[in-house]
């Protein structure tokens, strides 16, 4: 009788030590399942819309319209990453009633060098008349747009002065306030979005690669530069054009944006367009970017001189985008930039350190060229001669804050994106 006590009593306690510890252990797997689920999840980056691929947006702006397309290798609606469409090609396909194609520096295709003049012609593949604005006509004649209802612009900007497609807006935009034309802007990301630097360019250096007193690099879309345009009344004669944007999806001016279609033969890719509004500055000068190479706008270097700290070496040739580059032919010294780091700023390192070199060793010929493109570049004459004089980046740096600043305050009006 008492052996069937213990023994029941044992078992009993052997339950409950059991079933006790799958308590205690269940309640530990849900104070785990508490803490998991209490983590934060990381918010899925949204993909960036460009403007052309909201045709639900801007296709009714365009039924039973004559249309007009400002138009390049770019202008084009994404399928997938690796899919697109021409915009010319799509609208077409919907429907759309395409007149005439512009096109801007670089062709309709993007085949033409920088600065070689473009030629009106007809697209192959549509059949469509294409009217150049790069050359002789940088503005669209009365005649060319009297056929039109409204005239799209869809043309991938890098957001750097002396871009040319800035130029081409505003021609575009000026032509079509004196017709009475609406334009319609498909917007698109700026890769040069995250920073505005540069001097501002001054009136006496107005050309078609500087039109406005602007920065350098300005940060601001097609679109979003297309209303300072309107809104600060810079077009002749103080006319502003009938404009309607539709914005970039999901994008900021801090998102990095890859692009997926060169925006000219001489930009192959994003290393390239950043390091642009720093190293064009050489083209007015006698050292070569890498035009005639594989790594244009990303080395640096000249025939004339060399020394151990240039550690690369460069020889240009004719290759598509450059028929005729700088130094064809000749070994080249300098620097190999493609793997240096995301710049938020222009750098003026490089330009300043070629300069003293050039003065040490090769003064029988001039650094800078004769036709003072080097100022048109830099929208004035103090950079350069502040370069002579010997100032240092900082020094030189500090004279563009002021007018950085004014610019800022009147840019912050037309931003469209954080």
């Amino acid at each position: 009788m008492v052996y069937k006590f213990f023994k029941n009593t044992f078992l009993l306690l052997l339950l409950i030590g059991f079933f006790t510890r799958c308590d205690a252990k269940e309640q530990q797997n849900k104070q785990k399942s508490t803490e998991i689920d209490s983590t934060p999840i990381t918010e899925t980056k949204k993909e960036v819309v460009v403007g052309a691929n909201q045709t639900d947006l801007f296709l009714p702006m365009l039924k039973n319209k004559r249309v007009g397309i400002v138009a390049n290798q770019t202008s084009v609606i994404f399928k997938s990453e690796t899919e697109h469409t021409h915009l010319v090609d799509s609208l077409l396909q919907l429907g759309v009633n395409v007149q005439t194609v512009f096109s801007p520096e670089h062709g309709f295709r993007g085949q033409a060098d920088a600065g070689e003049i473009v030629k009106d012609g007809k697209d192959v593949k549509t059949g469509l008349p294409i009217i150049s604005l790069y050359g002789k006509n940088k503005k669209p004649y009365a005649t060319q747009l009297e056929n039109l209802d409204i005239v799209i612009f869809d043309v991938q900007d890098v957001g750097v002065r002396f871009y040319t497609y800035i130029s081409t807006l505003h021609y575009v935009m000026e032509a079509c306030a004196e017709a009475n034309i609406p334009v319609l802007i498909l917007d698109r990301p700026n890769p040069n979005g995250h920073y505005v630097d540069g001097p501002i360019l001054e009136k006496g250096f107005k050309s078609f690669v500087g039109m406005h007193p602007i920065p350098i690099v300005h940060g601001m879309t097609i679109g979003e530069y297309a209303q300072m345009i309107n809104g600060e009344k810079w077009l002749e004669n103080n006319v502003q054009c009938d404009l309607t944007i539709i914005p970039v999806k999901n994008y900021t001016h801090e998102t990095s944006y890859s692009l997926p279609i060169k925006p000219s033969p001489n930009l192959p890719n994003d290393q390239a367009i950043n390091l642009y509004p720093s190293l064009c500055l050489f083209e007015g000068t006698a050292i070569s970017v890498g035009r005639g190479t594989e790594k244009q706008f990303q080395v640096i270097g000249t025939p004339d001189y060399f020394l151990k700290r240039h550690t690369y070496s460069f020889t240009p040739k004719p290759n598509f985008g450059a028929k005729s580059p700088k130094h064809n032919g000749k070994e080249c010294n300098g620097y190999n930039l493609s793997k240096h780091e995301k710049l938020a700023e222009i750098k003026l390192t490089w330009l300043l350190e070629f300069y003293k070199t050039h003065q040490e060793y090769a003064q029988k010929t001039p650094f800078f060229n004769k036709n003072d493109f080097f100022s048109k570049l830099a929208g004035t004459d103090k950079l350069q001669q502040q370069i002579e004089a010997g100032l240092s980046e900082a020094e030189i740096k500090a004279t563009w804050q002021e007018g950085l600043e004014a610019f800022k305050k009147t840019r912050a009006k037309y931003l469209m994106y954080e």
